[in-house]
């Protein structure tokens, strides 16, 4: 997906993709010029800290503060279960210090979809599809053959108050699934961490049914405050960044200055080839990226 990214935005932002293992998943640079067992800060989470469409992410700023290369683990749609895996645990405990991003709950499993800790779910008729696409399908199961607009609409807004038991409960799963998982990841680190809250809204938010964007809630999608909750025990500091700064932001060339626009189908992630943007709206700007440093970097300091 960082290959994608790149093809999207190439006008916008070099990444400087490499890979830390062959075969493994490119990440954003630019290669550290050494990471060597405890000579680095390793920051761990999605797209928000890959940092995507801005020229500094929060773990870059971070670097420039320490005095110490960053490792940017970010990785498009990740879940927690993914940096289970041998090759991210080793690198995960070589830093002298991690910080996770809070990671959305899409890329979680439950009785009706499988992760492997990515953003793409396996069901249980053997298609592997979207997060959305097939949380969308579960959660509008119901309204299948109801062709007026007025008689769905009303029926959606029933269902969503007195039924869909079912999708309640593969959210309650999930979210079990993405609490076993983060607090497995957390508790095989050894090196100090940080659990890092980056979002435009707060934990504190209740699932609704009526829509696939107001049960998931924005990014970290799933994710409320009971779950974070339960995993600040873990953890030896806890930063909660709440940010809507700059954002939307407009897209530049990074060459020239002028605006552009981008195709978000080059990142071959499935939107509409004639769609496009002329703002960075889904992910943090680049202001939000300088608060998220700025409250990461005193709680970092004292662990480091």
């Amino acid at each position: 997906m960082s290959q994608g990214y790149q093809k999207r935005d190439r006008a916008v932002v070099d990444y400087q993709l490499w890979q830390a293992w062959p075969g493994g998943d490119f990440l954003r640079g630019p290669r550290p010029r050494d990471h060597r067992p405890g000579s680095y800060i390793a920051c761990v989470g999605a797209a928000q800290t890959f940092g995507c469409l801005v020229q500094q992410p929060w773990p870059a700023l971070l670097a420039e503060r320490a005095g110490l290369p960053t490792l940017n683990l970010g990785v498009a749609g990740s879940g927690p279960q993914l940096f289970l895996q041998p090759q991210w645990k080793e690198l995960i405990q070589g830093a002298r210090a991690v910080v996770f991003q809070v990671m959305s709950g899409r890329s979680a499993n439950c009785s009706r979809f499988r992760s492997d800790g990515r953003e793409q779910l396996l069901l249980s008729d053997g298609r592997r599809i979207s997060a959305d696409a097939a949380w969308t399908e579960a959660l509008h199961a119901d309204l299948r053959g109801i062709r007026s607009p007025l008689l769905r609409g009303l029926r959606n807004r029933f269902l969503a108050t007195f039924a869909r038991r079912d999708v309640k409960r593969l959210v309650d799963e999930t979210r079990a699934d993405w609490i076993a998982q983060f607090g497995a990841l957390l508790d095989a680190t050894t090196p100090k961490k940080a659990l890092l809250w980056f979002s435009r809204r707060s934990p504190d938010y209740e699932a609704r049914f009526h829509s696939l964007a107001a049960m998931f809630g924005e990014y970290p999608q799933l994710v409320d405050k009971r779950m974070v909750e339960s995993l600040r025990t873990r953890v030896d500091a806890y930063i909660e960044c709440t940010t809507r700064r700059g954002s939307p932001e407009r897209l530049c060339d990074f060459a020239t200055g002028k605006e552009i626009a981008v195709r978000p189908a080059d990142a071959f992630s499935g939107e509409d080839p004639a769609m496009v943007w002329t703002h960075n709206v889904y992910y943090p700007s680049q202001a939000m990226h300088q608060d998220a440093a700025d409250a990461v970097w005193p709680q970092l300091e004292k662990l480091l």
